[in-house]
């Protein structure tokens, strides 16, 4: 026994490599199995394939993102460059563009490492990066295309890049870290709630001219977001004055007390209960116990509050808390991971909309970082070491079981091929004008493939632009998502711009009706 346990030490290096690249391939499986039956392919998505897939055939390029859910304004269009090697090289498979966030996922998988190992040790860098490989709602995010989705890489970079300004005080890390803002921007507004983050954390580490340090910032910034700024220059900055307005007189953001404490309250615990320990949702608690649930609940508490305290206490380790903290433990690193924390929270609090979890992908990583910093350090204890490990084991063990896999695929992108298919040859090769009547969608996943397959829609113009009505084509074909659909004398401007119709045939395909519509001989 003595002799493994010497042979252990003396390859521990090796060893840590294995389990290291053990988590990164589970990451890997989780991210990636059967990528292109569970991932979400429905408006948004269509929307984005459909631009870069002109990039790439048509060589249509632009200087203008995806608009923002709020505010009115665009996001920048670097997502879109980030996804044109993939769709080309997956031959316009809007697959290509998914496994592009899932490999983005992955490589946050290993900074997560990174980080709690150079801020701590190589047993929380591995724990953290055990316990964010494996949670449902992180690896959800992580197996469809969607700007926010890579949103977590770009955050954590960014913090790791923080740290090393403060161990090595090189200005290239200054820029490096505006290079991350400018870049995230454009994949979603929230992200400005790290400026603040990076603006206070070169403040304190400042050893020359602040000036300099600053202009070095904003130099990186430039460089990040340089698509959107000429597209900003050319145009008047139209959307930063819309972000500016949003910001400072918007109805979405403000300052309550009450309403501030509640909404940092909710964010914090679902930061930790929804993201670490698989909480449910609290329109589906009726699924569960009411034992469950409460349980659930002081469980999130206790992994929550004392996880962060512990955190807070190893930043004021100098003066309360010295002997029992390990010396190798970074003390900046710790502070670092406390105002990633901090910094981020109390903006939220000034969010008055919804918050949706995707919108903590600024710092996805941060309460699995915390929760792992806590367990690594009650794993050094000779008669408590058993909680460690008993936590963790419970923590993969309730994030296994909400797996993905568990559940049958939703097949969504074959799904709207098929569908697409089945329209496309309504149109027998020949023009035609396309409409949607659905609840929520929007049409583009559907025109990405006619425009695939040679024959894109006839969009139908108003008659101060098309007086001759060149745009009304002999044919219409009416897509219907809902289940009471009548296209006959329907609002909607595509069926309306039309003119009088009659439907001439129909389809029935699962989730939809197929209309193909003719003018009407009475008209």
């Amino acid at each position: 026994m003595q002799n493994f346990i010497s042979f252990v030490k003396r390859h521990s290096i090796f060893f840590q490599s294995i389990l290291l690249v053990a988590v990164l391939l589970l990451s890997a499986y989780l991210r990636l199995y059967k990528i292109s039956e569970y991932m979400t392919f429905l408006g948004d998505e269509g929307r984005d394939v459909l631009i870069v897939k002109r990039m790439i055939v048509d060589h249509k390029f632009t200087l203008l993102g995806p608009t923002a859910s709020v505010g009115g304004f665009f996001l920048g269009p670097i997502y879109y460059y980030f996804m044109l090697p993939f769709l080309w090289l997956w031959n316009l498979d809007p697959t290509g563009p998914a496994v592009m966030v899932a490999l983005f996922g992955i490589l946050t998988v290993y900074l997560v490492y990174r980080i709690g190992k150079d801020f701590f040790d190589y047993r929380t860098g591995i724990i953290a990066s055990l316990l964010y490989s494996l949670s449902p709602i992180v690896i959800a995010y992580s197996r469809s295309s969607w700007n926010p989705n890579v949103v977590p890489f770009f955050a954590t970079l960014l913090v790791y890049i923080l740290f090393k300004y403060s161990q090595e005080q090189k200005n290239r890390y200054v820029c490096f870290a505006g290079i991350c803002l400018g870049i995230g921007i454009q994949l979603h507004y929230l992200f400005t709630f790290l400026f603040p983050l990076v603006l206070l954390w070169v403040f304190l580490f400042r050893r020359r001219a602040f000036i300099k340090i600053f202009v070095s910032l904003v130099i990186g910034f430039i460089i990040g977001a340089s698509p959107f700024l000429l597209f900003e220059l050319r145009h008047g900055f139209a959307n930063i004055r819309s972000i500016i307005n949003f910001i400072l007189e918007g109805k979405d953001t403000g300052f309550a007390l009450a309403q501030y404490a509640s909404i940092l309250y909710d964010v914090f615990f679902r930061l930790f209960g929804r993201l670490v320990l698989r909480l449910p949702q609290r329109d589906i608690y009726d699924n569960f116990s009411k034992i469950q649930i409460h349980l659930w609940v002081i469980l999130t508490f206790i992994a929550a509050f004392l996880s962060t305290v512990f955190l807070f206490l190893t930043v004021r380790s100098q003066v309360i808390f010295r002997k029992f903290i390990p010396m190798h433990w970074n003390k900046n690193g710790a502070l670092l991971l406390f105002l990633w924390l901090l910094v981020p929270l109390m903006c939220f609090g000034f969010y008055r909309r919804s918050i949706y979890e995707y919108y903590f992908g600024i710092f996805f990583p941060a309460p699995f970082l915390i929760v792992s910093v806590f367990l690594s350090w009650i794993a050094r204890f000779r008669y408590v070491w058993l909680v460690s490990f008993v936590s963790l084991v419970f923590l993969v063990y309730i994030n296994w079981l909400g797996m993905p896999f568990w559940y049958p695929p939703n097949r969504q992108l074959e799904q709207v091929r098929r569908i697409s298919w089945e329209a496309y040859q309504m149109t027998e090769g020949k023009p035609f004008n396309f409409a949607l009547i659905t609840g929520q969608n929007s049409d583009h996943a559907y025109r990405f493939f006619f425009e695939v397959w040679g024959n894109p829609p006839v969009t139908i113009e108003n008659t101060v632009i098309d007086p001759e009505r060149i745009t009304v084509t002999d044919r219409l074909i009416v897509l219907c998502e809902i289940i009471d659909c009548k296209p006959l004398g329907h609002p909607l401007w595509e069926i309306a711009g039309f003119g009088r119709a009659e439907i001439v045939e129909t389809k029935t395909v699962p989730f939809v009706t197929i209309h193909k519509l003719v003018h009407s001989m009475s008209q």
